[in-house]
């Protein structure tokens, strides 16, 4: 069943594989298991207080069809409660276009049909812009909705160039993602090893999602563009059973460095695996390996780059700031990807106020132009060619012992052209 409902406040604790999510009574008295809001066209209350925006204004709708109980929940929820945060200080401040901003959320749990009926039900109710789920594949049923309405459609952390012309066409022109491009990721990842003089390097290519593999292929391409060398290549598909032989493999190469991206349960045991034969040879992963949940203890030599650091010490006051204020509304983030949802939406009011309004096509105009726009984490850019953000700076944190620390905040000098 669809859960609906007005989003000022998401309040449930989120793992990265499992999330608990509380339920509250939202302003039509219905009882939801993911959120709670109170809101009117003229005044949103949060945990803060009271924001009032004026009267006469008619609310911009921005409709998220999404997964708030659900294993794409710790992806989405988080992201979705960091742009309602920003969504609240925007509204305080005058709105966007003279207009407030308002966030509605239908809680599709990961299933196609209910992805398409959501779309299609935010269209109908007015929505200007469509909120789509971290994973383009997933998305797809609602993303397709959002392009044959015309209406700008934009997804908080999906992390491949899929989100846009490349997948679906002229019509993808309205379509844009503020995770972080994949090809970017993977060439800082490589960047990163190179600076540390790991000049062999294996690689460990998860088929499961695409994501993973556009990482692992961004790697191997800016790698041996800077004169590094991949000595070992190994394929595997998460859940196949072949994890075991994967990291055995690894564990007797004769190699400075393994980059991979994974998750779910073949993240730990590629670790575990590995560092069981013991080997110590510095590990390095994307966004995927972001958090505490599955660290084996006393883990050591590992890296991984991320929107943000959520363990205390990462760079940036804003974030540090927006890290409080979600754990103050009853979640903070396990991982960094909250800074899509609040990237997406201060790239909105901009694009809004530019503009004077919520035309699709010229909403586009100006995220195709972007260029390092002041996003929480640092600088972030879009372009033509490119519809999911690059030039992010990444935040590369290295466990030691079980526990994270930013290590270097890093740029890729570009983002690593795997085809």
């Amino acid at each position: 069943m669809r859960k609906r409902s007005r989003l000022t406040l998401l309040i449930g604790v989120f793992a990265l594989v499992v999330a608990a999510c509380g339920g509250a009574e939202t302003a039509e008295t219905t009882t939801t298991t993911s959120a709670t809001t109170t809101t009117t066209k003229a005044t949103t209350t949060t945990t803060g207080g009271e924001t009032t925006a004026p009267a006469e204004a008619e609310p911009i709708l921005i409709g998220a069809t999404i997964d708030l109980t659900s294993f794409m929940s710790p992806f989405d929820a988080p992201a979705s409660l960091a742009a309602q945060i920003l969504i609240d200080e925007i509204n305080a401040a005058g709105g966007a276009a003279g207009r407030p901003l308002a966030f509605e959320a239908i809680d599709t749990q990961v299933d196609a049909e209910q992805y398409k009926a959501g779309a299609i039900e935010h269209i109908q109710n007015g929505a200007s812009i469509l909120w789509v789920t971290c994973d383009v594949d997933f998305s797809t049923p609602a993303i397709q909705e959002g392009l044959n309405a015309g209406i700008l459609t934009v997804a908080p952390c999906i992390g491949t160039d899929q989100m846009g012309p490349k997948r679906f066409g002229e019509a993808g022109r309205i379509a844009f993602s503020f995770g972080n491009m994949a090809q970017d990721e993977g060439a800082a990842m490589a960047e990163f090893a190179i600076d540390q003089g790991w000049m062999r390097a294996a690689i460990a290519r998860d088929n499961l999602i695409v994501y993973f593999q556009n990482v692992v292929d961004a790697f191997k391409v800016r790698y041996e563009e800077l004169g590094g060398e991949i000595v070992l290549e190994e394929n595997w598909t998460n859940g196949d059973g072949t994890i075991g032989n994967v990291a055995t493999s690894l564990a007797n190469a004769d190699i400075d460095v393994v980059a991979f991206s994974t998750g779910f349960d073949d993240l730990p045991g590629l670790v575990t695996g590995v560092r069981s034969l013991g080997s110590e040879v510095p590990m390095i992963c994307s966004w995927a390996c972001d958090g505490a949940f599955w660290v084996p203890e006393g883990l050591n030599e590992f890296y991984y780059v991320t929107y943000a650091s959520v363990f205390g010490d990462d760079p940036s006051a804003e974030i540090n700031d927006l890290i409080a204020k979600m754990e103050a509304a009853g979640s903070k983030p396990t991982t960094g990807g909250f800074v899509g949802g609040a990237d997406a939406v201060k790239v909105l009011a901009a694009a809004i106020d530019a503009t004077g309004g919520t035309d699709a096509q010229a909403l586009a105009d100006f995220l195709e132009n972007m260029t390092d726009f002041p996003g929480v984490a640092g600088p972030i850019s879009l372009s033509a060619e490119n519809h999911t953000v690059f030039g992010r700076p990444y935040r590369v944190i290295k466990i030691t012992d079980g526990k994270h620390a930013v290590v270097d905040v890093r740029s890729a000098t570009s983002p690593a052209d795997i085809g």
